[in-house]
Parts: C-alpha cells; structure tokens; sequence
C-alpha cells in the first residue's frame, strides 16, 4: 500500500499531463498533434504486430529500434573503456595532464553534430560513422568526471600505499578506481543521455534506418501520429536506460550511506 502511494505522488503529475494532452488534442481537432491514445495505436501497429515467432515485433522494428540501440550500445561502451582508461592516465599524471588539457578543453568545445559531415566524408554511410559521433561526443564527460575523481582520492590512502609499497595495478584497481567511482558514475549519467541524443542526430542524415531516420521518413510523408510514436519510444528509451543505469549504480555504490536512499527511476 505504501509502495502504491509512492508511485502514485511520483507520477500523478505525468498521468494528468496525459489526460491533458488528450484531452486538448482531441478538442483541438489538429492533424499536427494527435491525441496520445492515437500515438500509442500507430505504435502498437508500427512495432508491436508481428508474428509471435518474432516476438511480436514487425520488421519495422528490427530494422530501426534494433539498428538504434545497437549503435548506442556499442557506441557508449567504447566511450566508457576509452574515457576511464585515458581519464584514470590522465588523473594520475600532473605532466600529462598539462601537456594534453588544452587539446581537451579544445576538442570538447566542437559540437558533435557540426562533425557529422566531416565523419560522413571520411567514414561514408553506415554505422561506423553513427557510432564515431557516438563517441566523439560522449567521451567527454567520461573522461574529465573520472580525472577529477582519479585526483580527488584521498592523499592519506596515497601515502599509505606508497609506504607499503603496492605494485601500481593493485593501487589502481584497489584504491583508485573504487574512491573514483562515484564521479564516474555521474559522468556516465550524463553520457547515456547524450548518446541517445547523438544517435538520432547521427540517424538525420547518411543513413537508411534507425529510429531517426524513421523520425525524419515519417514527418516528410506527413505520418503525424507515427513521427510522434517515434519520439515518445525516444522518451521510453532514454528513460528505461537512466533507470537501468541507476540500478548498476546503487549495486556498486551500495558501500555509499547515500545510495540506501535513493529512490530508482525517481
């Protein structure tokens, strides 16, 4: 009973922006702007109506929800291998840190979308370019989250392990690593949701599937309810992956008097 009334206070405000909007929409009358329950039958008949041999999702669906997440997957994880272990070199090494923090600063400050043009020269289309955005632009959060938690760990544990004269990968993947943790976390938080941006900018153009580029196929065919179930599934995602991330988070930080308190998904 109380679990339900929680979930109820932490969603009554979005149930009731539903009702509002179909409401509206349906007095409005709008081709522009379809009332939700509309969206939702586009989607149920868009990905959801396929044999039960494919688990009831249609070709439309593995063509481009698929294509998607598999481009944000691998996309994300390189940038999570590359950002910790340049981020962790990085934070490590005041020398190197001085020579490379211009280049940094310098490269973070390109919006990933305008090198689009320039990874479609150079990569062609396909999903190497896609997820070369991908990582382009999310490696930053990674990396300077995880520099600074690599040099926020505590000079006593410092001095303690260089007195007791621990071989560097035993003080890296026993001290460091887990006292960075928590930053890199947020870094990674921070990165899943601009993935999910880059991805559909990277499906706008040069590509031939993915749910950008069904969102793009569907508005220039004047499909309102099927663009607007294009972007709710984007809603769905970028949610479900934040709370997924959430639950990986409170198991590694569960050490953290914080995490017992955080609310998943809230």
């Amino acid at each position: 009973m109380i679990r339900m009334r929680g979930f109820l206070q932490r969603w009554v405000v979005f149930i009731i922006a539903i009702v509002v909007w179909e409401l509206l929409t349906r007095v409005a009358q709008s081709a522009f702007f379809p009332p939700p329950t509309q969206i939702v039958g586009t989607a149920m008949e868009k990905w959801f109506s396929g044999p039960a041999s494919s688990l009831f999702l249609t070709d439309e669906a593995f063509s481009d929800m698929l294509a998607s997440l598999g481009r944000i997957a691998v996309g994300w994880l390189i940038a999570v291998v590359l950002g910790v272990a340049l981020g962790t070199l990085l934070g490590r090494s005041r020398t190197a840190l001085d020579y490379f923090g211009p280049l940094m600063a310098f490269m973070r400050a390109i919006p990933p979308p305008v090198l689009v043009p320039v990874f479609l020269v150079l990569l062609g289309i396909g999903a190497q370019m896609q997820i070369t955005v991908i990582v382009f632009g999310v490696i930053w959060p990674i990396l300077l989250n995880t520099v600074d938690g690599v040099r926020s760990v505590d000079q006593v544990k410092v001095d303690t392990i260089r007195s007791f004269r621990i071989p560097r990968s035993h003080w890296v993947f026993g001290v460091v690593l887990p006292a960075a943790t928590p930053k890199i976390f947020a870094g990674l938080r921070v990165s899943l949701s601009l993935a999910l941006v880059l991805m559909v900018v990277s499906e706008l153009v040069g590509s031939t599937n993915g749910i950008g580029y069904r969102l793009v196929f569907d508005q220039r065919q004047f499909d309102f309810p099927a663009m607007w179930a294009g972007i709710v599934l984007l809603g769905i995602l970028g949610y479900v992956l934040n709370t997924l991330l959430l639950v990986v988070e409170r198991r590694a930080l569960s050490w953290q008097p914080s995490q017992a308190h955080q609310v998943v998904g809230g």
